[in-house]
């Protein structure tokens, strides 16, 4: 056991990415019950005693997100309670951050509630992976760990031996993410310009870089139904790409993704387990992230910095 003083508890989210981050560190699991009521209440009780102890609550805010937001809410207080001397709440997927902004009339900023949530539920830091808008960091008066997932991700895509590569966006938002793997792999960028016409339909209408003969490195933080990376590796692809690759973070794929993947251009589609993901048959690797927060906790309860975590090898 390398450090008792830390203690990983999990909620039913991703519990496989806890076991490994607990794996990776060398303790155990932290021995506790997660579980709901008849009516749909949820119940946690924390098995061992955690008085005085470093705890670092493991919970992505995935499907079903407000059971699993409220979970944590829950698992927080239930540490505070029992005298925890920090809490850390280890969230590799932040729900409702593309809620991050008034971008119509009388709406709200949900990203911003949830933020304050966390931090009147008792927690005293978050630590996170790839938030889709990084001012969400600043929706907090606790401290922020806002860790990349591109270093897993590079290790991965530089065995592809891709030819002529270019890293593209599929839309306009995430090109300052694109930029940033361009530059580590010195190559090529553009972006697809793109109409979303509702929640599931979106139509790519134009695409701004060369890229006929090229191996092209699709990037996004997150996807859900597959319909804004498909519909730019359509457009791409008519535009004379060679190979086309996608990279996302946090894959929270549903059953028209998974058509739209088997039925599009991309020959690989590259993700993290900040959420779990069923392959179903189709080209998708999954990548763990369990090393990545395993060595950020360690570093955290060690009072260590986090930032050569940012870096790839040989960078």
């Amino acid at each position: 056991m390398r450090d008792s003083n830390l203690k990983i508890i999990s909620g039913n989210s991703n519990r496989p990415l806890a076991e490994a981050i607990c794996q990776f560190i060398g303790v155990p699991l932290t021995d506790t019950e997660v579980t709901t009521f008849p009516d749909g209440e949820s119940f946690v009780k924390i098995n061992e005693n955690i008085r005085g102890r470093d705890v670092f609550l493991v919970q992505s805010s995935c499907p079903p997100v407000n059971d699993n937001l409220i979970e944590l809410l829950i698992m927080i207080d239930a540490a505070r309670r029992a005298s925890a001397s920090r809490i850390t709440a280890v969230i590799p997927f932040y729900g409702y951050a593309r809620q991050d902004r008034k971008d119509q009339p009388r709406v709200p900023i949900t990203a911003k509630l949830v933020a304050n949530l966390l931090t009147s539920a008792g927690a005293d830091r978050v630590l996170t992976v790839d938030l889709h808008a990084g001012q969400i960091q600043g929706f907090f008066d606790i401290p922020v760990d806002h860790l990349l997932a591109f270093p897993v991700l590079y290790d991965h895509i530089v065995k592809k031996e891709l030819r002529n590569l270019v890293v593209m966006s599929p839309d306009v938002g995430g090109v300052k993410m694109a930029d940033a793997y361009a530059r580590e792999f010195k190559c090529g960028l553009g972006f697809v310009a793109k109409k979303r016409h509702s929640a599931t339909q979106v139509e790519a209408t134009s695409i701004v870089g060369d890229v006929k003969g090229c191996d092209v490195l699709l990037i996004d933080d997150m996807t859900e139904t597959a319909g804004t990376i498909c519909a730019a590796a359509r457009l791409i692809k008519s535009h004379g790409a060679r190979r086309i690759l996608a990279a996302v973070t946090h894959a929270n794929l549903q059953d028209m993704g998974y058509e739209r993947l088997k039925e599009g251009p991309i020959e690989e589609l590259v993700v993290t387990d900040t959420i779990p993901v069923d392959p179903k048959g189709l080209p998708i690797k999954v990548l763990s992230v369990a090393p990545l927060l395993g060595e950020a906790i360690l570093r955290i309860s060690n009072n260590e910095s986090v930032t050569s975590l940012f870096r790839v090898k040989g960078f």
